[in-house]
């Protein structure tokens, strides 16, 4: 199997092009567990730390997605909280060519756009972004051909460790600490 893998160099170097960021759901945002009720409703549990870090990297002027198979409401309710509802693409099977409609929506080469996934059908999405991730957890065969594997799980800071990376390569990391040190600055998620 072909890796990706870069020096940390490299890698960085990727995060710097970075202006939007699109990410699957079912274990990437969440553990992949689907739960369902007596009724037939579905529940699924997301991160904080998650939460947090996409509020933070959109109030710095990175583009968050989510491009996910599921057609259900919880989808577009957890994307309206983070504020990132206008790029939610739901019931999607071709990802790399949802990948590319986010991109020309915003007039960004590939090259300018991040794709986090963690199974066999987020395959093509990774391999055209400019910077491929996954969780820790992800696919063995996921996790040879993205260029950064997160050391968190999907739905357990997974995507908050792509952001951070992503907003330290731009060098604005520490500016966002340090307004998160002003009592009252810091987003509930």
């Amino acid at each position: 199997m072909a890796s990706r893998k870069l020096s940390l160099e490299e890698l960085q170097q990727k995060a710097k092009k970075i202006k939007l960021v699109a990410l699957d759901m079912d274990g990437t945002l969440t553990d992949g567990s689907i739960n369902i009720g007596g009724e037939g409703e579905l529940f699924k549990r997301f991160n904080a730390k998650d939460g947090l870090g996409i509020t933070t990297a959109r109030r710095h002027g990175l583009r968050v997605a989510v491009i996910t198979g599921r057609k259900g409401p919880i989808v577009q309710r957890r994307a309206e909280e983070l504020g990132i509802a206008e790029d939610v693409m739901r019931g999607i099977s071709a990802k790399k060519k949802a990948l590319q409609t986010l991109a020309d929506k915003y007039n960004l080469s590939l090259e300018e756009v991040a794709f986090m996934g963690d199974d066999l059908n987020d395959l093509p999405a990774l391999l055209a972004a400019g910077l491929s991730a996954a969780p820790a957890d992800a696919a063995e065969d996921v996790r040879w051909r993205v260029s950064y594997i997160a050391p968190h799980n999907g739905g357990q800071g997974a995507v908050r460790d792509l952001l951070e990376l992503i907003l330290k390569a731009g060098g604005i990391w520490d500016a966002i600490v340090e307004e998160y040190t002003e009592e009252g600055k810091g987003d509930r998620q």
